[in-house]
């Protein structure tokens, strides 16, 4: 072991699915539960045939990740159908506990292939609603220009193939896009609705098609951007884990652990762990968003005697078993940790911190003015 260490962690495939599926459906029941059960079976497995579980666990981690992928698509897909009160069917949700990374891949290809199916469905309705608002307002438009009911000689041939027409371009817009977006495709195929000859018509579906175009790429970009923040979002929740994890485990061997969350960034959260009896020493530890920890002790001032450099090997050496210790408990709770790298006890003097701990309370600036005046 060492007083410097470096390991790569890894979160198993459960907690991941269970920390996804809380974050997609909150923390209460259902599947989240049921993703609690299979961190509780994974554990239990785990002794049982630990070495069949790591040949699986990188198929296993990106099959969980396509899963939340797209039940997080399936909730956007629920939610459209619920704003255009369209009668589509979409695919039953996974319960993913329990389920081989095969067979997660298995629902992932069929559930794909239904939910392209469901939003083609998506977007002839809300194709058809359009098209029906438009030639009807258009109708209803000419009635009142005229003060009479539209002649019975009236071109509905033409009328008709320019609304089947439209209904077809039309079908090719999202149904998520923006309600803005949607208002301009709409205006668009009102004149479309409203044209004269059969030139125009086609002038105008012109400008229909090009109208989709923006208002679809901008859906794109727009579900990209949500993507990655789902994306950035369950890291994050991931490294909060982390963090939480570790902490517990060391508070738990007796350390006092300071940081955590109120140091956490986008990249990572450092960790300083003290004890009772060490008032010259403290192990800084940072946990890197890519999945690696580094830990190293060191001390308030630089080691003085030779006494000071052999209390200095006794520590480390306590640290040393510590997070031997402490890498058992992680991974009861599901982080995996492979050391990369380690520095004996005693190679080398330990550094000394930048800055020492403060263990009181903070003084304010009122506080330490009085302080300097007496």
């Amino acid at each position: 072991m060492s007083s410097g260490v470096e390991a790569d962690i890894a979160l198993d495939a459960a907690v991941v699915l269970t920390l996804g599926m809380n974050r997609l459906l909150g923390r209460g029941a259902g599947w989240a539960g049921r993703g609690a059960e299979a961190l509780a079976a994974a554990a239990a497995a785990r002794a049982e045939a630990r070495a069949a579980e790591l040949a699986e666990a990188g198929s296993a981690d990106a099959a969980v990740q396509a899963v939340l992928d797209r039940l997080a698509r399936l909730a956007a897909l629920a939610e459209t159908r619920a704003k255009t009160g369209a009668d589509v069917e979409l695919p039953a949700p996974l319960e993913p506990a329990g389920q081989s990374p095969d067979e997660l891949r298995a629902w992932c290809a069929a559930t794909d292939a239904a939910m392209d199916a469901a939003e083609r469905a998506l977007s002839e309705h809300v194709a058809a609603q359009v098209a029906a608002h438009v030639f009807g307002a258009a109708a209803e438009g000419l009635r009142t220009d005229l003060g009479a009911p539209a002649a019975p000689d009236a071109p509905a041939a033409d009328a008709r193939g320019v609304q089947e027409a439209l209904e077809r371009v039309l079908a090719r817009l999202l149904p998520d896009v923006a309600e803005d977006d949607r208002r301009a495709v709409a205006e668009a195929a009102r004149l479309a609705a409203e044209a004269a000859t059969p030139e125009e018509a086609e002038g105008v579906l012109t400008e229909v098609r090009l109208r989709i175009q923006d208002a679809n790429g901008r859906t794109r970009d727009e579900r990209e951007r949500a993507a990655a923040a789902e994306a950035a979002a369950r890291a994050e929740d991931e490294r909060r884990y982390v963090l939480d994890s570790v902490t517990e485990a060391f508070t738990d061997l007796g350390y006092e652990v300071h940081g955590g969350f109120e140091t956490l960034t986008a990249d990572a959260g450092e960790l300083v762990l003290t004890r009772g009896g060490w008032p010259d020493h403290s192990v800084r530890m940072r946990v890197e968003g890519g999945g690696q920890v580094r830990a190293a002790m060191t001390r308030t001032a630089p080691a003085e005697s030779e006494d000071d450099r052999r209390l200095d090997v006794e520590r480390e050496r306590e640290w040393c078993a510590a997070f031997e210790a402490a890498r058992d408990r992680l991974a009861g709770a599901g982080i995996g940790s492979a050391v990369t790298w380690r520095l004996d006890p005693g190679v080398r003097e330990l550094p000394v911190a930048a800055e020492k701990r403060q263990t009181g309370p903070r003084a304010t600036p009122r506080e330490r003015h009085r302080e300097r005046g007496r």
